[in-house]
């Protein structure tokens, strides 16, 4: 049985359908990346695994259980920790008054704590006095991910965490991947960077205008299958 799923997930915005019966299936101890260009559903899906988006309860499950239609506070009381696009700080506080805040909806105990969340990311331990979003864009993003492991999640969502930063900071974060796999948290990855998921992901789920166009194994999917799946022209 998968970790966490999603079964026929269908999602609207008022009228508008944004989601058209997604099925994806996360296993424990595994990456998957979600790839797709602007406006595939891929934000829509995080948003609704993480509660954001209230659906039918049975059109997402984790460990066996529905949590479709669970508010967001008790997904993440349950293990499931977001990332978001745009990394979302909270500007009036500090680095590690941000990162603390990222216990109170899961004040579990686990490996993450501030001194390992230091060990990942030592830049911010020199940094946790400074407002967090006086930090650079790639400080500012190892912040929110180190929020988000701070509930010591069972499932960590990351929704396009290398969006507007350099390569060599996109390889620095991804770097901290197989240490937070290894910590005990599967991964979900949103990616518009098609090397990178491919990269980093166990297995590849394609979206396009809302609909999953193909799954696969990174090794086993050629240039040309993914770029029509990514693209729906051959």
């Amino acid at each position: 049985m998968a970790l966490l799923e999603t079964r026929n997930l269908i999602a609207r915005y008022g009228d508008f359908q944004a989601l058209f019966g997604v099925d994806i299936a996360l296993n424990q101890g595994e990456t998957i990346a979600i790839i797709g260009a602007n406006g595939a559903g891929k934000t829509t899906l995080m948003r609704s695994i993480s509660g954001i988006l209230v659906n039918q309860p049975d059109a997402v499950l984790f460990d066996g259980a529905e949590i479709g239609a669970l508010p967001a506070p008790d997904i993440v009381a349950r293990g499931i920790a977001m990332v978001p696009e745009g990394r979302k700080l909270f500007p009036s506080l500090s680095v590690e008054e941000n990162l603390l805040i990222g216990r109170f909806g899961r004040a579990v105990e686990g490996h993450w704590n501030l001194d390992t969340v230091y060990e990942l990311f030592p830049i911010l331990r020199e940094r946790r006095t400074n407002p967090g979003t006086a930090l650079s864009g790639g400080q500012q993003q190892m912040v929110a991910i180190g929020r988000a492991l701070m509930s010591n999640p069972r499932v960590l969502l990351c929704d396009e965490i290398s969006l507007g930063l350099a390569p060599v900071v996109i390889k620095d974060i991804y770097a901290a991947f197989p240490r937070i796999r290894d910590a005990g948290a599967s991964i979900v990855v949103v990616e518009q960077d098609i090397g990178q998921a491919l990269k980093v992901a166990d297995r590849v789920y394609c979206m396009m205008e809302g609909r999953i166009t193909l799954t696969g194994v990174p090794g086993e999917l050629t240039r040309e299958v993914i770029h029509s799946a990514y693209f729906g022209v051959a």
